[in-house]
């Protein structure tokens, strides 16, 4: 119990323990993006048609946002390490599972465990919180938040390139056994933290309704990086088309593209450190101006150039830098609100802006196949607009002064 006491709220998180919490959440959340590259191999090896083949991805995102709602609030009340260990096992069998299934059944089912076991990612975030000072909390919310981002950018490309070398199992396995060995080191380096429950887990999840209620700061925040994450998966879904189909690029070139995102990722501990500073409200209207302004500029210039190109290359970095930078502005605000219920506020938090995430990667198949890039980067300029215009009906100071402690 000797770690547990030293882990009480308001101690200084190391430099060590933010790196390995940074790091595990790159690797967990990257089982969410590795099949994005990887369903045409996939679905043709599982027997699904061209229709279906959508539900790889989709089934896994459907297993987060479920783990959102289901799980991450149990860090309220249970400790938090066993949690997180138990969570961990199960995506471990599940990609096992997928990468051996015989059939298309069970590999979509393994798809979304994987989803809901991969939400451990989002109870170390706001664990780390729980070891860090108030005066941190946003430098380790930014630097955390960037090992997840980074592993959300990474996935992609490094799928194709595993897959293009040893084949789509491979990449399941690989992970299957980096996150046995992270599981080991978690379970051995992380200080415990056991919350004192107060309710019981009914009421805990009921409470959930009452605590997006009660919370406008949650509501608002979730809002924006819904419109933000919206547009941020419209444009991923869309590139790799207007490259294939504008510029002849190869699936290699397209995963060489996709690293370009990577760069996107410096935005998040920044933002954390000028949040620390009470810039989130003004940080939180550059985001959102940026985004926007990312669309615009490559829905103006939509010629074959080499010019067209390079704006391609700057827009996925300034749009990942708005959405990334967001990101943490909005968790920091929620993560002030009271942590005896941060976990249930970051599943309500990540759940809303991931459903904003679907919808706008269903946005973008359906407005390029109606209208073309032309049509897909006119509505990436309007999700990020429509963000900042309910930005403008904000009275308060970015949410960074407590208003009351939740329940």
């Amino acid at each position: 119990m000797q770690r547990e006491q030293q882990a009480v709220e308001g101690n200084r998180i190391s430099n060590w323990m933010m790196f390995l919490l940074a790091a595990a959440c790159g690797l967990i959340v990257a089982n969410l993006y590795y099949a994005q590259t990887l369903v045409g191999p996939i679905h043709v090896a599982m027997g699904l048609s061209s229709t279906t083949a959508g539900f790889i991805v989709t089934l896994t995102q459907i297993g987060y946002v479920v783990g959102l709602l289901f799980i991450v609030p149990i860090s309220d009340i249970i400790e938090n390490r066993r949690l997180m260990v138990v969570s961990l096992i199960i995506t471990v069998c599940a990609l096992l599972v997928a990468a051996f299934a015989p059939n298309a059944t069970l590999f979509l089912t393994a798809s979304l465990f994987i989803g809901v076991g991969s939400v451990v990612a989002q109870i170390l975030v706001p664990y780390a919180t729980y070891l860090a000072s108030e005066e941190q909390r946003g430098r380790v919310v930014g630097n955390v938040m960037s090992g997840l981002l980074l592993g959300i950018m990474f996935a992609r490309p490094l799928a194709s390139f595993i897959t293009s070398i040893w084949g789509w199992q491979a990449v399941f396995i690989m992970s299957a056994i980096v996150l046995t060995l992270l599981t080991i080191l978690l379970s051995r380096a992380l200080p415990e933290r056991k919350p004192v429950p107060t309710v019981s887990y009914s009421k805990l999840i009921l409470s959930l309704g009452t605590l997006f209620k009660q919370t406008p700061a949650l509501r608002r925040r979730a809002l924006y990086q819904a419109c933000l994450f919206g547009a941020f998966s419209l444009f991923w879904t869309v590139v790799p088309l207007r490259l294939a189909d504008d510029f002849g690029m190869s699936q290699q070139g397209i995963a060489l593209f996709a690293l370009v995102g990577v760069g996107g990722a410096i935005a998040a501990p920044i933002a954390g450190r000028l949040a620390d500073k009470g810039w989130s409200k003004g940080l939180t209207g550059l985001a959102m101006i940026i985004a926007a302004l990312s669309f615009l500029v490559i829905y103006i210039f939509q010629s074959h150039s080499t010019a067209a190109l390079i704006l391609l290359f700057v827009s996925a970095i300034t749009l990942d830098m708005a959405v990334s930078g967001n990101l943490v502005l909005g968790q920091r605000v929620i993560y002030s609100l009271g942590s005896e219920a941060r976990g249930r506020l970051n599943g309500l938090f990540m759940s809303i802006f991931f459903i904003g995430g679907a919808i706008g990667s269903s946005l973008g198949g359906w407005s390029y196949a109606l209208g073309g890039w032309n049509f897909s980067a006119l509505i990436g300029v309007i999700l990020p607009v429509l963000a900042l215009l309910y930005y403008f009906t904000e009275k308060e100071t970015g949410g960074d002064v407590r208003k009351k402690q939740i329940g």
